[in-house]
């Protein structure tokens, strides 16, 4: 009886034991466990309030950063997302193989796009577009008495079929079925009726610079297209229009329209570019182009094709971006993981009474998870203010309209973000402190582990390699900004205006308007050419060959300009040998001037007064110029053939120094006398060059923003974490002082810790970025070589700025009265 009562005492208290446990989960209540956290958070704020805000600041500027990225990100990837038929979308290709490699080109013959659609079962649309150059739908729109420049383009009759610009008027299978019929968009459409009612029908005048001019009637209506469109337009002519304009632009070896399909669903692309591939030989046995079509989504983001194969784009700077974000995220944490760690020893006495009284730890670790929880969304309150405030800023740096409240549709992802970041930084403080035994807790047996202290200065290391590669990034990339400003082009590009004649222009009075223009006070030198000097992919022209031409050159292109006579004069290129082209001289257009990367590659060690031919047509070299860059400095200096023109669009004035603002207004009445009518519009050479570098110049000032708030946010770590330890380290601080310790002994003694850390990072963050540089300097033809200075001031700078920081604390630490430090022991 006595065993079988000790038996029944014994699972009685078993089973009264499990009650008790399957109680206190059962009955855990989140709210008032939230209610809990709220009170224990507020009451860390009034007794800690240094520690709180460093950890509300560090991570409400990190949530601020990852926002803006992820807004910036965001936007890219919807770029040309919203066309309704996307994932049938596709743009036709061509690869043309040359000795140098496989170019990849967009223009493709008018005809190209019915007779796909006729032959090709897999095609359900197919379009014609052209945008750009010479033939870009660019006029002015006259109505009584208005008269408005328009943007616009020249499209085949699916247009709107295929492309999801939703339609206000019109119906989209008619309004491109008449070639003197146009769809203006909205914005358009009130700029010139103020109104979008009752306006189909009406008559436009439009005049075109190079194609036409004459009445249109407006068909159809069209919504402005959206700010993530990379085609941004106003009017659409009919692709008929354009050919009317240019018969020979109508032949299956031209290549005046970009070609876009809609294929039908289940169609293996694979199988359909294999059928397409030779399909151009078959039209023109001439042609050179192997066909192929791609994603229109992936334009944007992937558009750049090197040897034929699809290798990046934009895309790049979308990694990059993310990259940053997760880096400066990551610091945030780690500020946060740190400073909760290394505050445990203030709870410990809190969780060992609480563990005491029967509070189990699941209710340990929701309630410390629900405090980093908090601090998390708290933060995200704070940093939904800063990208409030801040998101003008961002929009003028990255040439975006970011709204933040249309950005917040995925409320799920930006709530994930924010709970994840309070679920990692909460998670080692909450398990490593609900772990504690009671008993030990509060006979304060309890020490700092080994394991603590090695991932509180991983930590600390990792923060700060990763901001010394941010400083590298900036001071790399703004080196490189300052070799492609500062770098000798072989020509002048200061106090040169460059402007196109618009509208349609009389060539008969070329000569006039030229000589007006030189005749102006100011004017130093006036030329003009077809195309850019800083794009070369503009002038490209083949078919050039010479005798002992190696077989292969003969199918490559070069920049090969048509240019006036004083444009090499005008731009301050140095002539090497012979001349340059002259109105003193008649024949010239059978003429033609060289650069020594032209004569290197002939092979000519005369080369004035040699034959070269263009095509059929034979031209005798006059001159030879210095090399210079054409384009940016992302291509390297290549052979260029200089062609004369006795007539040219684009513009360039070289004016004097201090007189620019009389000699523009000067030729703006020039320009208005022989374009009556026409706005005078202008850039200088020297703002439109650094146009070039406009993804550079972003990333360089943003990384200077990104590399300070890393700088920041570390340092607000770093400070916390010094201020803790001397706090701990009081008690011997104070006897060390009355020992006879001095106060640049107690600095070093607290600073030396850090500073090893600081180190080990620096040494892991300095390789690191110099292979990044490398790979990043790679996309220059002509880029600066990363010296050590740069990787040793980064590393010194980082290392300065944690100094300060450290001895802000340590040095106040060190003043103490040392019978402060230990009143209470």
């Amino acid at each position: 009886m006595a065993k079988l009562k000790f038996i029944w005492s014994v699972t009685n208290a078993a089973g009264l034991s499990l009650r008790v446990y399957f109680k206190q989960i059962i009955t855990l209540d989140p709210a008032a466990m939230l209610r809990h956290s709220i009170l224990i958070t507020y009451r860390n704020f009034l007794r800690y309030k240094s520690s709180f805000l460093i950890n509300l600041l560090g991570l409400s500027t990190g949530l601020a950063c990852t926002l803006l990225i992820y807004l910036w990100v965001a936007d890219e990837l919807s770029v040309d997302g919203f066309h309704q038929k996307g994932d049938q979308l596709y743009q036709v290709l061509g690869n043309v193989q040359r000795p140098n490699g496989i170019k990849t080109r967009e223009s493709m013959p008018a005809r190209l796009g019915e007779s796909l659609v006729e032959e090709m079962p897999e095609v359900e649309y197919a379009v014609s577009v052209n945008a750009s150059g010479e033939y870009s739908g660019e006029a002015i729109i006259a109505y009584e008495d208005k008269q408005i420049k328009a943007k616009g383009i020249f499209a085949s009759e699916d247009y709107f079929n295929v492309f999801s610009y939703d339609l206000i008027q019109g119906n989209k299978d008619q309004v491109l079925a008449d070639k003197n019929g146009v769809v203006i968009s909205e914005r358009l459409a009130k700029k010139v009726f103020h109104t979008t009612d009752n306006i189909i029908g009406k008559t436009l005048v439009c005049n075109h610079r190079v194609r036409f001019e004459g009445p249109f009637h407006v068909s159809g209506i069209f919504q402005d297209t959206p700010v993530n469109s990379t085609c941004q337009f106003d009017i659409v002519f009919n692709f008929k229009k354009l050919l009317e304009g240019d018969r020979s632009a109508d032949q299956w070896n031209a290549g005046p329209a970009e070609t876009y399909l809609v294929l039908k669903k289940g169609t293996s692309i694979d199988q359909f570019n294999k059928k397409i591939s030779q399909y151009l030989f078959s039209k023109e046995p001439e042609s050179k182009a192997t066909l192929f079509v791609s994603r229109y989504a992936n334009k944007y983001l992937h558009g750049i094709f090197e040897n034929g194969v699809q290798s990046g784009g934009r895309i790049e700077y979308v990694w990059l971006f993310s990259i940053i974000a997760v880096f400066i995220l990551a610091i945030a944490c780690i500020n946060f993981v740190n400073l909760s760690t290394a505050q445990a020893s203030r709870k410990m006495k809190e969780v060992g009474i609480k563990k005491a009284m029967g509070v189990n730890r699941n209710a340990l670790i929701f309630q410390f998870l629900g405090e980093s929880t908090l601090m998390a969304f708290l933060s995200l309150a704070v940093a939904t203010l800063l990208v409030v405030l801040l998101l003008p800023r961002f929009n003028e740096l990255t040439n975006k309209h970011l709204h933040f409240i249309l950005a917040l549709n995925p409320i799920l992802s930006i709530a994930g973000i924010v709970l994840l970041t309070g679920i990692v930084s909460g998670s080692y403080p909450a398990f490593y402190l609900s772990g504690f035994d009671p008993a030990r807790v509060l006979k304060g047996k309890l020490s700092t582990t080994f394991g603590e202290v090695w991932i509180r200065k991983g930590l600390v290391i990792t923060q700060f390699a990763l901001s010394v590669v941010f400083i590298v990034a900036f001071l790399i990339v703004n080196k490189q900004i300052e070799f492609t400003q500062t770098k000798n082009l072989g020509y002048e590009k200061d106090n040169v205006l460059i402007f196109q004649r618009q509208g349609r222009i009389n060539w008969d009075n070329h000569d006039a308007f030229m000589s007006a223009l030189k005749s102006i006070p100011g004017v130093v030198n006036t030329s003009y050419m077809f195309g850019s000097i800083l794009n070369r992919d503009r002038a490209l022209h083949g078919g050039f060959s010479w005798e002992g031409q190696p077989p292969g050159v003969k199918e490559m292109q070069f920049p090969s300009p048509e240019i006036s006579h004083d444009f090499i004069e005008t731009l301050t290129i140095e002539i090497k040998e012979g001349r340059t082209f002259s109105n003193a001289y008649a024949d010239e257009e059978s003429k033609i001037v060289v650069n020594e990367a032209a004569v290197k590659m002939m092979g000519f060690s005369d080369p004035v007064g040699r034959i070269v031919r263009d095509g059929q047509q034979e031209k005798q070299i006059i001159g030879v110029v210095e090399d210079f860059q054409y384009g940016s400095l992302h291509h390297q200096i290549s052979p260029v053939f200089f062609r004369y023109s006795s007539r040219g669009s684009d513009v360039m004035v070289k004016v004097q120094s201090g007189s620019e603002k009389v000699t523009i207004e000067r030729l703006g009445e020039v320009y208005e006398k022989f374009h009556p009518g026409y706005p005078f519009e202008f850039t200088f050479l020297d703002t439109d060059y650094q146009q070039l570098y406009d993804s550079e110049n972003k990333v360089a000032v943003l990384s200077k923003y990104f590399a300070v708030i890393a700088i920041i946010i570390s340092c607000l770590g770093l400070f916390g974490l010094a201020a803790f330890t001397a706090q701990r380290r009081q008690r011997e601080i104070g006897i060390r002082k009355i020992l006879g310790a001095t106060e640049a002994g107690i600095v070093y003694l607290l600073s030396k810790d850090f500073t090893k850390m600081i180190l080990i990072g620096i040494a892991i963050a300095l390789p690191v970025s110099y292979f990044t540089a490398l790979k990043w300097l790679e996309s220059f033809a002509y880029r600066i070589e990363p010296e050590w200075w740069v990787f040793g001031g980064a590393g010194v700078t980082a290392l300065l700025i944690a100094w300060i920081t450290i001895g802000i604390q340590t040095v106040k630490t060190a003043r103490i009265n040392p019978t402060e430090c230990i009143l209470n022991e």
